[in-house]
């Protein structure tokens, strides 16, 4: 299995929770380095509000903030990012292998017929409707009249 220290995952993916920060690096993926100001312009929140969810990007890595002045910039950073997919990717494979079984499983072989009922067989004429109809058909019962309403 793959091992990574817990605790950059999970800051990792707890700033990956949000929409507002997922936004926000999807900007800073389309430039090399935003302002604070210029990165908050699309966003219909406060300033402080931008810097907190900034701050929450920043704890977990996946932005350095660069001071020049009076300016704040903003640019990604990947390592955080590539531990994630690395741990990712190596699930995916677990669920990629188990998925390509459970397939090959499936078409390997038809449901033996000789196994259904008669009544089910693919030749008789109550297979052709279809099965729930024909196996609910039998056991169907007469249902109790409804009880009185409960009025709330």
């Amino acid at each position: 299995m793959v091992k990574y220290k817990d605790e950059t995952l999970d800051r990792t993916f707890a700033a990956l929770s949000d929409p507002t920060r997922r936004a926000l690096l999807a900007r800073l993926g389309d430039q090399d380095s935003l302002s604070v100001s210029k990165l908050a312009q699309p966003f219909a929140m406060s300033l402080p509000a931008i810097m907190k969810h900034l701050d929450v990007l920043s704890d977990a890595g996946l932005i350095a903030r660069e001071k020049t002045g009076r300016t704040v910039a903003c640019r990604l950073t990947a390592r955080p990012m590539e531990q994630a997919m690395n741990w990712l990717n190596h699930y995916a494979r677990f669920w990629s292998e188990n998925l390509d079984r459970l397939a090959a499983f499936v078409e390997e072989d038809p449901w033996p017929t000789n196994l259904l009922p008669p009544s089910l067989t693919p030749t008789s004429p109550r297979a052709q409707a279809s099965p729930s109809r024909a196996v609910s058909a039998r056991g169907r019962r007469k249902s109790t009249p409804r009880g009185p309403s409960r009025k709330t």
